[in-house]
């Protein structure tokens, strides 16, 4: 059980493969099985391992309570596909296995015997990977959408928020919520697809209708 050298672009492969329909290593929140995978890779995945780097970079905001995050932390080998061996550090070992070893031909054999079934294995999960119809990830996002006073036309805000199309973004119900001083908030449902919208994305566009946006405020988001 591994991802393989988690310091070599192999092993991030099969990183970003685990993530393609997973949002955390473990289970549905963050917890101490991410921090053990993120501390054993030495720079953040390049940008083609969209399911990496997105993990990745959520992990990271979560830097000053990783302590406190769910879990035990437990062997980097624990964690990751049921058929691919955790060599995270191999080359390390190797060297200090040469330094104490001063007839290493048999040591020097059996690491090229380990490297060829190690490659054989990640090609043979590369290749059931590659059969498996990838699973998109969504977010459900619910948006609080507040005007400049109470002679905005709430009608037509709503009809700017809901004119901004992409990809991957859809807009469901709204609703009017008072906010004092006879002030109603636009509140708006939206799906995202995670790997194409984000937030910022969101709060750009609809701030850019200054004429009827004072601001806009994420309500509540859940991973569907």
């Amino acid at each position: 059980m591994g991802f393989g050298d988690l310091k070599s672009a192999t092993g991030l492969r099969v990183l970003n493969d685990f993530l393609a329909d997973r949002s955390y290593i473990e289970g549905y929140v963050p917890s101490q099985a991410d921090i053990a995978v993120f501390e054993a890779i030495s720079a953040p995945p390049p940008a083609d391992l969209f399911h990496a780097l997105r993990w990745y970079n959520h992990i990271k905001s979560y830097e000053k309570q990783k302590a406190s995050l769910p879990g035990v932390k437990k062997a980097l080998g624990k964690y990751g596909p049921t058929d691919v061996e955790d060599t995270t550090g191999a080359a390390t070992d190797s060297k200090d296995d040469d330094d104490i070893d001063l007839f290493g031909s048999d040591d020097e054999e059996e690491s090229e015997e380990a490297k060829k079934l190690r490659e054989e294995r990640l090609a043979q999960y590369e290749s059931k990977k590659s059969k498996k119809p990838a699973v998109v990830a969504k977010s459900s996002i619910l948006l609080d959408v507040k005007p400049w006073d109470d002679e905005t036309d709430m009608a037509k805000l709503e009809e700017c928020v809901r004119s901004i199309q992409a990809d991957g973004l859809v807009w469901g119900s709204s609703k009017l919520v008072p906010v004092g001083y006879g002030i109603k908030k636009l509140q708006i449902q939206c799906v995202v697809e995670d790997d194409k919208v984000g937030t910022d994305m969101l709060e750009e566009r609809i701030t850019a209708f200054e004429d009827y946006v004072q601001s806009m405020d994420v309500a509540a988001f859940n991973k569907i």
